[in-house]
């Protein structure tokens, strides 16, 4: 019988892993030094860019190995049974095709989830390498290293997730969290390039940080507006939920017209069985299987959120648009680009979405879809936090210097590391 947790290849997976994160690690240091990059700060925001841009792929590439049903294309886990690669498994892998060729063994589907797992654990070993010149540069003006550890808990997370899906053969919930925790990730690190890039500045600054600066700055940290984005952040959360609940119940194609559905407006549903959560795929809590009615309850539902979502989305994209400081015009513009972007990507994902149905679930949509998902929770994310030394100005704005320091000092804040009590919402 196969162990479906084994653990011989994990060391050389790591060591693949590691290898693969010396890649980009080295493209970034060609580049920084190129461009002239110095201080600890800089080199640490454009290492999490890096990062960030290989979990955005590596968000894509599981919904690729899921679409695929290449999920279990190794049937265990981290390896392919008990192998580094395909290649050393090319025996077992054949006589399972042969058994089931139709089945979720073959040998394409088992290089689409090793080269998952691959991507996966170089980025995990990326997070790694940041977080431990994090500690190490802890003292020369970065961020605090608690941002990167509780990063590598997070990648730590998934990996368990990932172990999970496979012995618990694609449950469901499990691949719905799995997904959940991949978008975290996302939030996460454009969380921490957001603090580490430079603070707003008006239009025609000239690149000198002064008090119109900081007064947009103030302004925006304490606005009512970004408060609102945030809870429109946690709404798209809930969707993406939804949406990963159809995906992993492969409940997209339950309903194949829109705005209809089975040609009706509302056709059978059964909420009950559709969003039984604890399940293996397919079946529903009696040990049957999962039936139209449920599928369509599980689709109707994505629906119909997604009406709210998108209407949430298309108000705040509106009211961003407009938002100034004051009656100054001229601070509106860094924010209309703002919203041109959240309307760009809220009108992604609504054609990526309806493709999905109307198209028949095209591979390339739903990649696109995914995608999507995740590059809207990346924006609103930057959109709430906010480059560090904010937060000083917001609430010293009487004095115009951050508590404790000189009125002429107020702009140091910005080049100074953070501390573990640092982690206040607007810059954070």
């Amino acid at each position: 019988m196969l162990d479906l947790i084994n653990l011989n290849p994990a060391v050389e997976v790591a060591l693949l892993g590691a290898a693969l994160a010396v890649l980009p690690a080295a493209w970034v240091l060609r580049r920084g030094r190129q461009q002239g990059l110095q201080g600890w700060p800089a080199w640490q925001r454009v290492l999490t860019v890096a990062t960030l841009f290989l979990t955005l792929d590596l968000v894509v590439f599981g919904a690729f190995t899921r679409l695929t049903d290449s999920g279990l294309g190794c049937p265990d886990w981290p390896g392919c049974y008990g192998e580094l690669s395909p290649v050393q498994a090319h025996g077992d892998i054949s006589a399972a095709q042969a058994a089931l060729p139709g089945g979720p063994v073959t040998h394409g589907k088992a290089w689409i989830e090793m080269l998952h797992r691959y991507l996966a654990t170089g980025v995990g070993a990326l997070i790694t390498g940041l977080m431990l010149l994090a500690w190490r540069m802890r003292h020369a003006g970065g961020l605090s290293p608690w941002w990167a550890t509780a990063t590598f808990v997070w990648v730590c997370a998934q990996g368990a997730f990932g172990a999970l899906t496979v012995t618990l053969k694609l449950q469901p919930i499990i691949v719905t969290g799995h997904l959940l925790g991949a978008v975290l990730g996302v939030a996460m690190l454009t969380a921490q390039v957001r603090v580490l890039s430079p603070r707003l500045r008006m239009p025609g600054d000239a690149g000198a940080v002064g008090d119109a600066t900081d007064t947009l700055d103030a302004a925006w940290a304490g606005a009512g507006l970004r408060r609102v984005g945030l809870a429109v952040l946690l709404l798209l959360v809930v969707q993406i939920a939804s949406g990963a609940w159809v995906s992993t119940n492969y409940a997209v194609l339950a309903c194949t017209e829109f705005p209809t559905c089975q040609g009706q407006w509302w056709p059978d549903t059964d909420f009950r069985a559709g969003f039984q959560l604890l399940r293996v795929l397919g079946g529903d809590s009696e040990a049957g299987y999962l039936t139209l009615a449920g599928l369509t309850a599980i689709h109707l539902a994505h629906r119909c959120l997604a009406v709210v979502v998108a209407l949430a989305l298309a108000i705040y994209a509106w009211r961003l648009g407009r938002w100034q400081v004051g009656g100054d015009s001229g601070s509106a513009r860094p924010w209309r680009r703002e919203a041109q972007v959240l309307a760009g990507l809220l009108v992604w994902q609504l054609a990526s979405g309806l493709s999905n149905v109307v198209l028949g679930w095209p591979l390339v949509a739903a990649l696109a879809h995914t995608l999507g998902a995740a590059m809207l929770v990346a924006w609103l994310v930057r959109l709430w936090v906010l480059p560090r030394g904010a937060v000083g100005h917001l609430v010293h704005a009487g004095t115009g210097a951050p508590q404790g320091q000189h009125p002429t000092a107020r702009h140091h804040g910005r080049h100074q590391g953070h501390h573990p009590g640092d982690a206040h919402p607007a810059a954070s």
